[in-house]
């Protein structure tokens, strides 16, 4: 598809869908570590992902490729996908659902103020402006809320759900701004995986032993990030990126806390209070002013 200069229908549907599975996939990472030590469920992720994007590519004859200047943002993109990876299943392993995945996606902020400084055509308008910060405040109010509903979860693992939105932002700006930008999604996916094993595998002998007596679900859950996350989920928001502007496809990233909070509650049985649920409207209202296309 040829790039476009705003979210079309299509644009819309996928990204919704994306920020509904990203949703369910910090449920799977808080079951799965139950039975598996966070950083080392990473690494295993990471390599079983690496395996199936490498078939893949065999499959359909895309070759592995290091164009001239690719080398050191792709080293760059993947230490920034392990800083993400160990903060993300730290904070789920410290944390809520519903707390980690309202921070999380405070990721546009991030993208939005690095973008309009290194990205061209995607300078920060007035309108869209306002919108982030509304968004942003949503995001503040519930790392603040620590009182009657919404007192489970630690400060720890809301900050590491900080920092790994801060990284998932660099991932973006790298996606974008650098040469990797002119490399297919596949090969700047390949980057974060085989960079971030090694990381993954070294950093998770600092995180205490490796199984937590895990059963099959666990595995399961495993098979799914593998498969389902990493292979696939990851490919398409690579894709979308290369097609719409990185900060409207960041901002439908903030869908995925509704849906967190609400699976967070329904499946996990998580205290959601007013707190939480205003939160959730203001980060709402500022996805809707992001995404509203500017008067001519």
């Amino acid at each position: 598809m040829p790039a476009k200069d705003r979210i079309d229908a299509f644009g819309a549907v996928a990204l919704t869908g994306f920020a509904a599975l990203l949703a369910f996939n910090q449920v799977v990472i808080a079951v799965v570590n139950e039975g598996l030590q966070p950083v080392f469920f990473a690494a295993l992720r990471s390599a079983g992902g690496l395996i199936c994007l490498l078939a893949w590519m065999r499959f359909r004859a895309i070759p592995l490729s290091l164009p001239q200047g690719t080398v050191l943002p792709g080293l760059a993109m993947g230490a920034c996908f392990a800083v993400e990876f160990i903060c993300l299943f730290v904070a789920l392993d410290l944390t809520t659902v519903t707390r980690s995945a309202i921070i999380l996606y405070s990721m546009p902020l991030w993208l939005a103020l690095i973008g309009h400084v290194v990205i061209p055509g995607e300078r920060i308008t007035g309108q869209k402006g306002a919108g982030l910060l509304l968004a942003f405040a949503g995001v503040v109010l519930a790392l603040v809320l620590r009182g009657g509903a919404e007192a489970a979860g630690s400060l720890l693992g809301d900050l590491c759900a900080l920092v790994a939105a801060i990284a998932w932002a660099g991932i973006a700006v790298l996606a974008k701004a650098s040469r990797l930008r002119d490399v297919r999604p596949e090969m700047q996916l390949v980057w974060q995986l085989a960079v971030s094993v090694p990381l993954l595998a070294v950093a998770a002998f600092a995180f205490g032993p490796f199984l937590r007596d895990p059963t099959w679900i666990h595995w399961a859950g495993l098979g799914f990030q593998i498969v389902v996350i990493v292979s696939a989920g990851f490919l398409a928001w690579l894709w979308l990126l290369s097609i719409y502007p990185s900060a409207s496809v960041a901002a439908f990233s903030f869908l995925s806390p509704v849906f967190g909070v609400g699976l967070g509650w329904s499946l996990l049985g998580e205290n959601v209070g007013g707190g939480i649920l205003l939160a959730l409207a203001l980060v709402v209202a500022g996805l809707i002013m992001i995404n509203k296309p500017a008067r001519s």
